[in-house]
């Protein structure tokens, strides 16, 4: 299952595909959206579904995590992301690929062991998880490890539902 994970940002969107085949993780390809700064806003955000669509239709993932909603400093800020994971999130319903979300303490916790963990222990670990020869950037791991967060959680609520008869979260 190959899987794009997403931190979004109206400056910076970070994004990651991770494929997981025969119980082992891969990563595929990493890297970041960066709207021209100078842009109004509106181009911005337009740019960042341009840019998505283009991944997801180039990739073909079969779902996306996307780091969830955290509170920002301020309620600007807050709307502003909240645009990006818009502009996400529509990229990904043109291009049929289900949303699955999770908060940055979820991602941390499946992906260091801790929620807490700061930016830098989480690109020390999906460096070593992904066996990455590279350093990226903060917001290409943070995508990263949200889409091994999915692929973890994934494989857990599998087995539950086949225990359970339970059906997948969506």
């Amino acid at each position: 299952m190959l899987v794009l994970g997403v931190d979004p940002g109206s400056n910076v969107t970070g994004y990651g595909l991770v494929e997981k085949k025969n119980n082992k993780l891969s990563c595929v390809g990493y890297g970041i959206v960066r709207p021209p700064a100078k842009s109004p806003f509106s181009h911005r955000i337009y740019h960042i579904f341009k840019e998505l669509s283009e991944i997801m239709g180039r990739f073909e993932p079969e779902q996306m995590a996307v780091e969830d909603l955290f509170y920002a400093k301020n309620a600007k800020s807050s709307l502003k992301l909240g645009h990006a994971r818009g502009a996400i999130f529509v990229a990904a319903v043109q291009n049929k690929v289900r949303i699955f979300e999770y908060t940055p303490l979820e991602i941390k916790k499946s992906v260091v062991g801790y929620g807490r963990a700061t930016k830098e222990q989480v690109r020390t670990m999906v460096k070593m998880i992904l066996k990455l020869d590279t350093e990226p950037a903060l917001d290409t791991t943070d995508a990263l490890a949200a889409a091994i967060c999915h692929l973890h959680w994934h494989r857990f609520e599998n087995a539950l539902n086949n225990q359970s008869g339970r059906k997948n979260r969506t």
